[in-house]
C-alpha cells in the first residue's frame, strides 16, 4: 500500500536505489497500477509479481543505477510468449534512479492524498496535493515523456473495519488484517483487553456510540463475549441508513432469535435483511479462530471498494 514510502525514507535516502513502478496494467497481469519495488545493488524490497517480468525489471533497475540519480525510463511488457509468461496482459513500468536530494515531498505524503509527478529530461519532480485529481494511465499507446505529468492517489482505498470483540476470533482477525486493505477500529468493553495493542476499551453504556461514529462505507463485525451486547450493537448497526456490511458471529438459531427481537423493536424487513450471520464465506466450516477470521476477511474483501 504505502510501504514504498518507508523504503524511500529508510533505504533510498542513503543507498543507491532504483524504484520500479507499475504505471499501468491491463488484462491478466501479476500486479496492478501503483505497485512498486525498490532495487539496490544487493537487495530487493517488495515485488511486482515475480516471474520473467520482475526479472527483466530488476535488470533494468540495475542498469539505471549506473546512470546519474534522477534518470528514468519507461518500458512496456506484453505478458506473452516472448517474456515467457502466459498471463496475456500488458504492463507499463517506470524505472528511476532515486535522487536522495529530491525526496522532500515524502514529508507530506499520507494516504489518500494525491501525488503529482512531472517528468523532466534529468529528473522527476514530485509534489503532494490535496486539490488534484488522480488519473488513470493506459498500458498502451504513447508513453509518458519529458514534460508529461500524472497524478495518483497515495496508497489504496482501505475499508473501515469496525470490529467489536477482542476474544480469540477478534484477535485472529486483527492478526490477519494487517496487510489487507482495511482500516481497523477495534473495541471491547472488558478492561482486561486494554493491554492488547489496538483495542479501545469502551464502557458498556457507550458501546453503541462507536457504531454511530462508523463511516458509511464501514464493515461492522460483531463478535463480543455477551449476547446482550451483540444484540445492542446489531440493532444499532441495522438502524443506520448506510453501512456497507453488518456481520454477526453465531449460529442460524442465534440469527433467528435476533431477527425476532429486531422485529419487535421496530426494524423492518429490509433493515433485518442487511444482517449477515453467520459470518464467513459459504463452505468454510471450521470453528478455529484463524479459520473464522480468514473466512470473514475473505467475505469482506468481496465487498470491493467504495464507489
Amino acid at each position: 500500500m504505502t510501504a514504498w514510502l518507508g523504503w524511500l525514507r529508510e533505504v533510498a535516502a542513503h543507498t543507491p536505489s532504483a524504484l520500479v513502478h507499475v504505471l499501468a496494467s491491463e488484462g491478466s497481469a501479476p500486479r496492478g497500477a501503483g505497485t512498486r519495488m525498490l532495487v539496490t545493488r544487493d537487495a530487493l524490497y517488495g515485488t511486482i509479481g515475480g516471474g520473467q517480468l520482475e526479472y527483466r525489471a530488476i535488470e533494468q533497475a540495475h542498469a539505471i543505477l549506473s546512470l546519474p540519480p534522477g534518470s528514468w525510463r519507461i518500458q512496456d511488457y506484453p505478458l506473452g510468449p516472448l517474456l515467457g509468461q502466459c498471463c496475456g496482459g500488458r504492463v507499463r513500468l517506470m524505472i528511476e534512479h532515486i535522487d536522495p536530494a529530491r525526496l522532500g515531498w515524502i514529508a507530506d505524503a499520507t494516504e489518500q492524498r494525491v501525488l503529482v509527478s512531472t517528468l523532466h529530461a534529468d529528473r522527476i519532480d514530485r509534489h503532494v496535493r490535496t486539490d488534484a485529481v488522480a488519473q488513470h494511465l493506459s498500458a498502451r499507446g504513447d508513453r509518458p515523456r519529458t514534460g508529461s505529468s500524472f497524478a495518483e492517489i497515495i496508497g489504496q482505498y482501505r475499508r473501515p473495519l469496525y470490529l467489536f470483540g477482542a476474544g480469540h476470533v477478534g484477535q485472529a482477525i486483527a492478526r490477519h488484517v494487517e496487510h489487507l486493505p482495511f482500516r481497523l477500529a477495534w473495541f471491547d468493553t472488558r478492561p482486561v483487553f486494554d493491554s492488547i495493542d489496538g483495542v479501545a476499551v469502551v464502557p458498556e453504556a457507550a458501546i453503541e456510540q462507536c457504531v454511530a461514529e462508523a463511516p458509511d462505507d464501514a464493515a461492522i463485525v460483531i463478535l463480543t463475549h455477551d449476547h446482550a451486547i451483540d444484540y445492542r450493537l446489531t440493532r444499532a448497526a441495522l438502524r443506520r441508513t448506510q453501512t456497507a456490511f453488518v456481520g454477526l458471529i453465531g449460529s442460524a438459531t442465534k440469527k433467528a432469535r435476533f431477527a425476532s427481537r429486531l422485529a419487535e423493536d421496530g426494524l423492518d424487513t429490509e433493515q433485518r435483511a442487511r444482517l449477515t450471520s453467520p459470518i464467513g464465506i459459504a463452505g468454510v466450516t471450521g470453528k478455529e479462530p484463524d479459520v473464522i477470521a480468514i473466512a470473514t476477511l475473505t467475505q469482506l474483501l468481496q465487498l470491493g471498494r467504495a464507489a
